[in-house]
Formats: structure tokens, C-alpha cells, sequence
């Protein structure tokens, strides 16, 4: 047996569920959950070994979330409501985007996104920017 299948095989049962598509919202908040965790191991090394991983990761994330968590039609501020609810997030978790206060004044309608805000926001939850116009 060729010495990449055998570790491929012994190993297997770790790596096959990061491989398999998410059928339920756990499968799914486990997936996320990984991804996160390889996030934070390669950073932004395109070159990291584990990058085809979170390719593949990030791929199965957003093709669940297409079919189970469409994004729903509105405003940035509607936008920005539907990813905190999905990421469990709150206001004071979104620090690289705007203070507490800031996002409290987005989400009430009395403070409009700028384009800082819409960059910060596109990179955190890996969207187009045009999620938020």
C-alpha cells in the first residue's frame, strides 16, 4: 500500500468528518467551528500546508449556508442583524468594526454603515461588501 493512502487510512476517522458536508445545524456549527480553529493556525499564510483544508472548509460552510441560511433581502443594517444572529454574536463582539455603542446606533437605524464599517464587516464574516449596500 502506497505510504500516503495507509496515513490517509489510519487517520481517516479524524479527517472525515472536516470532509463531509454538514447535514444538520450541528454538523454545521462543528464544521464553523473548525474552520475558526484553522483560521487561527494558518492566518493569512496562502502557503500554509493546511490551506487546501480551510479552502475546503470554507466551501462546505458556504454552500450549507446558501441552501439552509440564505441571506435575507434588505438593507446593511438587516445584513449585519442576520450574520450576528448566525454567528451568535454580540455587540461588543464585532470590536474590529466599531465600538458597542456604534453597532447599537447601526442596528437601531440611527447611525448608517460606512465604508470602514462594510470592509471590517466583509472580512469578518468573509461576504462581498456588497452584502451591506
Amino acid at each position: 500500500m502506497n505510504a500516503m493512502i495507509k496515513q490517509a487510512v489510519d487517520h481517516w476517522r479524524y479527517v472525515s468528518p472536516l470532509l463531509t458536508k454538514p447535514e444538520t445545524k450541528e454538523d454545521f456549527d462543528a464544521l464553523v467551528e473548525a474552520l475558526d480553529e484553522l483560521l487561527d493556525i494558518v492566518g493569512d499564510d496562502e502557503t500554509h500546508p493546511l490551506m487546501g483544508l480551510v479552502h475546503q472548509l470554507g466551501n462546505s460552510v458556504s454552500e450549507y449556508e446558501d441552501e439552509h441560511l440564505p441571506m435575507p433581502q434588505g438593507d446593511g443594517r438587516t445584513a449585519l442583524e442576520f450574520l450576528m444572529e448566525q454567528h451568535n454574536l454580540s455587540q461588543s463582539d464585532l470590536p474590529e468594526v466599531a465600538t458597542q455603542s456604534v453597532i447599537s446606533e447601526i442596528l437601531s437605524g440611527k447611525r448608517q454603515l460606512n465604508i470602514r464599517h462594510i470592509k471590517a464587516l466583509s472580512t469578518r464574516f468573509n461576504v462581498s461588501a456588497d452584502t451591506f449596500f
